[in-house]
């Protein structure tokens, strides 16, 4: 993965990832002409509903082998509810691919587009400007409260016990929080918002708050603040403006993840990445709208959202000035108004 060459592996998975992911390639493979980067295609059609209806499996024993040579994964979308059930196709693949590749970082901007209506105000009624919300919500992606570890016992009697554990390792926490304190480092706000919430979750949070203040004392250039969940949330809504970087445990980074492009107007253009900042694996970079059964292969659904996370996928290879390109492209045209009004 280190020679000058990119190899990207593509999925375009179910429903609208079909229509969405040949226009994001479009516009990569345009950004790569114009800025000389080297990049080749290798195209997979495991990850998908298709697949498992030939196969019985979301994925071929041999995938690891696959893609993990790949520099990055550029993928459309999964699901098809009504003819398979979220936890097959999602822990099938999707979800397997962060923990394989240790994705430890799922990184989200929230960002208000011209053309496109904040639906949070400002407090005196008058409408925010395109750029006045422009955040990112870096999600701790392999361990927390999503860990899998737990069960259940004495299933359907009155005695019915289920329990589900939440896993937090020095390893796992420091390396997120030392990915968001260099992301606010490196914007100029320099300003980095701790989710929490210690005051009722006794023992993991109040570990996440300790080890957020050890790793502040590398930064002390950084301006650091910490709120509860619950206050945070409504933060979001009623100042998304003062936000700059916002780190957070796997389960609250991925409802803040949801909020924070929702104060921008819509989620159906966010794009998002599944980083492993060390490159010993491939990065996957995925719109966040979902596959949308309800209107694939109809021709309407918007591909800004897989057209940004190309811009993302191009940046973390070490193209920053591609990224630019295509996400002033995103709004020049967000701004006509027209290319977004689906995704609202």
């Amino acid at each position: 993965m280190s020679s000058s060459k990119k190899r990207i592996a593509v999925i375009a998975g179910d429903g609208i990832g079909k229509e969405t992911m040949p226009e994001g390639l479009r516009v990569v493979d345009a950004a790569a002409r114009k800025f000389g980067i080297d990049l080749a295609f290798d195209h997979f059609d495991f990850s998908s509903w298709d697949y498992f209806e030939k196969h019985g499996k979301m994925l071929p024993d041999d995938w690891k082998d696959r893609i993990g040579g790949h520099d990055a994964i550029f993928f459309g979308a999964v699901g098809w509810p009504e003819k398979i059930a979220d936890h097959v196709s999602l822990w099938g693949s999707l979800l397997l691919f962060r923990r394989e590749f240790d994705q430890y970082i799922n990184l989200r901007p929230a960002r208000l587009m011209p053309g496109i209506t904040a639906p949070v105000v400002r407090r005196d009624g008058s409408p925010r400007e395109p750029g006045e919300i422009d955040m990112y919500i870096v999600r701790e992606n392999t361990e927390g409260e999503y860990s899998s570890i737990g069960g259940r016992m004495y299933p359907g009697t009155p005695r019915e016990i289920v329990v589900q554990e939440t896993v937090m390792s020095r390893h796992g926490v420091d390396r997120v929080l030392k990915f968001a304190f260099e992301l606010a480092q490196s914007r100029p706000k320099k300003h980095l918002t701790s989710a929490t919430k210690s005051n009722g979750i006794s023992i993991t949070m109040p570990y996440w708050d300790e080890r957020v203040a050890e790793m502040a004392k590398q930064y002390p250039d950084i301006t650091l603040d910490k709120f509860h969940i619950d206050i945070l949330t409504a933060h979001f809504v009623q100042r998304p403006d003062f936000f700059d970087v916002v780190v957070a445990s796997n389960l609250f980074g991925d409802i803040l993840s949801d909020l924070g492009p929702a104060c921008t107007g819509t989620i159906g253009i966010a794009p998002s990445a599944n980083l492993n900042p060390d490159r010993t694996t491939p990065s996957l970079f995925e719109p966040v709208h979902g596959s949308a059964p309800d209107i694939a292969g109809q021709g309407i659904a918007n591909p800004i959202g897989q057209i940004w996370c190309g811009a993302m996928m191009l940046e973390f290879l070490g193209h920053k000035e591609a990224h630019d390109a295509i996400l002033r492209s995103i709004e020049a045209v967000a701004d006509l108004g027209k290319a977004i009004e689906q995704a609202l």
